[in-house]
């Protein structure tokens, strides 16, 4: 197809370049979308801003038939994500059931536009995936991660419950027993434990992590598209099941669950760089 047809279709991504967002790097290389979440400093929580922006590269990328593979990641060697910014919670959310309602409602879609982009993802997991960074990586198709790096779910220990994928797709990941470990006890999993459960396809050295994620999307590249897509429809059946019968009802549980004494305690002590008072919390509840 000529250029200038290209540049004419309805139906066709735009230049990386063109999208001037604030909070993510959007790059296209030959057949490759590499999305970086740029919040270095946040150890590359997601604000809103984020979330959408994240949203409208996972969808651009998706429309343009150039691209073949997409990855996701986070700038510098400190985080993947961290999830949800906690800073934006608090100042938001505590008190506030309606604004929440509205913020899941964009997460939510950010999934489900991930798992419904229609091509394989990556996850370079270059640092720490916790809480909702963890939920980016199970809903990318593959990860591979830097050796360096854990993997943790924090909702019961901050006031919160992972169940924007982790409470449904960890089981299917990792088995049941192993899931109610990772979200009861919130501990960290170092990268070869990760690897042994699961939960990523590969641990390389941080100096060989791009050789790694670009092997892998060569091999990618290098299968039949409609197969590769179809492929990954019939995959998604049981996260599928299990999300769309738990997504509503966890949306308007946990924006509820803004009124919550945990959740400000939980958030409070995050921000403050404290410990939980967790008997504080067990006696306020009372």
């Amino acid at each position: 197809m000529k250029q200038s047809q290209k540049a004419n279709r309805v139906y066709s991504g735009k230049p990386a370049a063109s999208f001037k967002f604030k909070h993510i790097i959007y790059e296209k290389k030959s057949y490759k979308a590499l999305i970086t979440i740029n919040r270095e400093k946040a150890l590359n929580c997601l604000d809103l801003t984020t979330i959408n922006e994240l949203s409208a590269a996972f969808k651009d990328a998706s429309w343009d038939d150039d691209i073949s593979v997409i990855i996701l990641t986070g700038a510098g060697k400190r985080a993947f994500s961290t999830g949800a910014d906690l800073n934006e919670q608090q100042n938001y959310f505590l008190g506030n059931p309606k604004d929440y309602y509205k913020w899941m409602y964009e997460f939510i879609r950010l999934h489900e536009l991930m798992r419904n982009v229609g091509k394989p993802t990556i996850a370079r997991l270059n640092g720490i995936v916790v809480g909702g960074g963890n939920e980016l990586n199970m809903s990318c198709d593959l990860a591979i991660a830097a050796d360096h790096i854990y993997i943790k779910q924090v909702g019961a220990a901050r006031g919160s419950v992972a169940a924007a994928g982790a409470t449904q797709f960890l089981p299917i990941i990792v088995g049941d027993r192993r899931a109610r470990e990772i979200l009861f006890l919130c501990e960290e999993i170092p990268a070869k434990k990760a690897l042994e459960w699961g939960l990523v396809n590969q641990v390389v050295p941080y100096s060989k992590l791009d050789k790694a994620v670009n092997d892998m999307a060569e091999k990618l590249h290098n299968k039949l598209p409609e197969c590769l897509r179809y492929t990954k429809q019939q995959l998604n059946f049981w996260r599928d099941l299990s999300w769309h019968t738990t997504i509503g009802h966890a949306r308007d549980w946990l924006s509820i669950h803004n009124l919550s004494y945990e959740v400000e305690e939980g958030i409070s002590a995050f921000n403050e760089k404290r410990n939980v008072d967790y008997e504080k919390v067990r006696k306020k509840v009372k």
